[in-house]
């Protein structure tokens, strides 16, 4: 039997375990990545395990999430990175070079290669047939530290496409049309793998979008494989020599095969509130539009900006529409600006944003009150673009385009198509924002320089054999990271200051949640399904666990969070029974006895201690989550394992 592609990098990079889908295996991890908003966080625990350098081929520590400087603490943690990062052996890209993920597409991603980074993001990398997972800051500093990254072994799924795309139809619909068919549940356990005839067809940008949105259907990651588009893009950038061919075998077996035909695709849009609420286009056409924002790490290519130059070029935005346009990089940023295709989109009326995550993350460019706000973004949470009553729908730049032009909802195949735009044979290289690291002597003598605002890293409780709790908050289904731990401009600052940072925890559920945590000391916090997906950002785990949560029960995890939960010393248990999560109330006191040998065993007993009803909950953990969880998380385990 033939291997798939992501299986034959697994089977290269195995450090431990087998490759039976759902089994614990262990990774070699080539590269990592971080950034601002989690990398902080990353660095400190990296710091300290007491390591001198990192061990991995290359690491990178990227600026732009925080980038809005509205007071000292986003600047002192871009200066504590920099130091950081030149002490430890890490690359470091500086503020306005651009997204972490499009500039490590630009610069260092190589096929074949493993990353993971402290972003949900990262298998944006899998357009270059890279094996790239997003995960928490800590699984980010121990791979840092040459330690390997675990995940369950996952299952295969194959994405067939045929036809090529029409015009102002995208890479973008083809994500979308994907959601529609899986939901935001649907490739949990899978690595999403893309093939057939249509894959020739599409661009390393436009693979990367896909990829990138293949985060939203809880996937482990997304890959593309490895072929002549692929050389050509890194020939462009001037890194042929990083090319080698990669597919899956021919007779490989997938668990799952969906076939997706690109010329009969429409343009979609993900309607408020999930990325999964896909409708096509022309069925929400004429709903008005407030303002429309264009960039973020799924469509911020040079590819992607050309082409909004080119729908915008000789044209005004609707007067009734508030356009923002972010390059994702300073590459397409130059680019844009070599080749006049800036002086297109300004006149046009849009707002040129700095190359950084910027509205997406909530950082700035928030809309008005009730407004419909068209993003070419990957997440339409409530509240996560700063304003809660908000309707954010998910699109394509070409539709994002011709809604701002018309100043409403409107599908860009009603328009006469622009001209296609071919890859350039040579992209703009200046790699004078990316500071290379000091020498193993120089760092010896190299000081890290630290801000008031930079705080210790919180240390979890190691467990004992029983635990008397109360449960703090009772949540339904999707519960995401950032109903947890919410973004924007308000928050972010502070994601290197847990206890500060603990203030906003849950607010968007339960504004009481905070205090009630507090107070109740040890504290439980039950979920429906698929909860925690989202964004990789630990401090959903962190905080809750600095406030004294000690379990989290839910009828199902996404793959990330259920993670971060464990580094962070938090119990993740599932009913056995799904029904037994209408039969507890927020405030019970839940009692829980024999702990360790239930842990062992795979499960847990519960008692309500009004009702007195047992609750059996699985508690489905490897020989390795146990030990991490009665040490009290990844950090403590690291430690006392040497």
């Amino acid at each position: 039997m033939g291997m798939t592609l992501a299986q034959k990098i697994i089977a290269s990079h195995k450090l431990d375990g087998d490759m039976t889908p759902g089994t614990p295996v262990a990774l070699r991890i080539d590269q990592t990545l971080t950034q601002d908003a989690t990398g902080t966080m990353a660095y400190l625990e990296l710091e300290a395990m007491g390591i001198e350098r990192v061990k991995t081929e290359l690491s990178v520590a990227y600026v732009d999430h925080n980038t809005l400087q509205s007071g000292f603490e986003n600047a002192d943690d871009h200066r504590y990175l920099q130091t950081v990062a030149a002490k430890y052996g890490v690359y470091f890209s500086r503020p306005g070079n651009g997204i972490c993920h499009q500039v490590h597409l630009e610069r260092f991603g190589k096929p074949g290669k493993t990353l993971i980074g402290s972003d949900s993001h990262t298998p944006t990398a899998g357009g270059l047939g890279m094996l790239a997972f997003g995960a928490g800051g800590l699984d980010v500093a121990v791979a840092m530290g040459g330690g390997a990254y675990y995940i369950d072994m996952p299952k295969m799924f194959k994405v067939e496409l045929t036809g090529a795309l029409s015009p102002n139809v995208t890479a973008k619909d083809v994500s979308l049309e994907l959601l529609r068919i899986l939901s935001v549940k649907g490739g949990v356990g899978a690595i999403v793998e893309w093939g057939g005839e249509g894959v020739k067809t599409l661009s390393v940008p436009q693979r990367a979008t896909i990829t990138n949105m293949g985060t939203e259907l809880g996937a482990t990651t997304s890959i593309f494989p490895s072929d002549e588009v692929t050389r050509a893009f890194l020939k462009a950038q001037g890194r042929e020599e990083d090319y080698i061919p990669l597919q899956s075998d021919p007779d490989a077996v997938y668990d799952r095969v969906i076939s997706i035909d690109l010329s009969a695709l429409k343009p979609m849009i993900a309607c408020p509130h999930s990325p999964d609420n896909v409708v096509s286009v022309d069925a929400v056409a004429g709903t008005k539009v407030d303002q429309v924002c264009i960039g973020s790490c799924t469509n911020s290519s040079l590819q992607d900006m050309l082409q909004v130059a080119a729908m915008l070029k000789g044209k005004t935005v609707h007067p009734g529409v508030s356009i923002s346009v972010s390059p994702g990089s300073k590459q397409v940023l130059r680019m844009l600006a070599d080749c006049g295709a800036l002086s297109d989109i300004l006149a046009s009326g849009a707002r040129v944003l700095e190359c950084a995550c910027g509205p997406c993350i909530g950082m700035g460019f928030a809309p008005n009150s009730g407004g419909v706000s068209l993003r070419t973004f990957n997440r339409n949470f409530l509240g996560r673009s700063g304003t809660k009553d908000a309707q954010v729908y998910l699109v394509s730049p070409e539709t994002a385009v011709a809604s701002a032009l018309s100043g409403v909802i409107t599908d860009p195949t009603t328009l006469e198509p622009v001209a296609a735009l071919p890859m350039p044979e040579q992209f703009t290289v200046d790699d004078s924002a990316i500071l290379p690291p000091l020498s193993p002597e120089e760092a010896k003598t190299a000081q890290v320089l630290r801000g008031p605002n930079i705080k210790e890293f919180p240390k979890g409780k190691p467990f004992a054999d029983s635990l008397d709790a109360r449960l703090v908050l009772k949540v339904g289904d999707n519960i995401t990271t950032d109903h947890i731990m919410p973004a924007g401009a308000k928050i972010l600052p502070y994601r290197s200051n847990i206890p500060f940072l603990s203030q906003f925890c849950f607010q968007v559920c339960d504004p009481d949640f905070t205090e009630r945590a507090k107070a109740a000391g040890d504290g439980v916090i039950v979920g429906g399904s698929n909860y925690g997906q989202g964004s990789s950002r630990e401090h959903a785990a962190l905080v809750p666990m600095y406030l004294g949560i000690r379990c989290v029960i839910a009828k199902s995890f996404a793959r990330i969070h259920v993670a971060n939960l464990i580094n962070a010393g938090i119990l993740p248990l599932t009913f056995a029974d799904p029904a037994d999560y209408d039969c507890l109330s927020q405030n019970s006191q839940l009692s829980f006895r024999d702990l360790k040998a239930g842990i062992a065993a795979g499960v847990v007993e519960m008692t309500d201690e009004a009702t007195g009803r047992k609750i059996p909950l699985h508690c489905q953990l490897t020989p390795r989550q146990q030990k991490i969880l009665l040490c009290g998380g990844l950090l403590n385990y690291t430690k006392e394992e040497g």
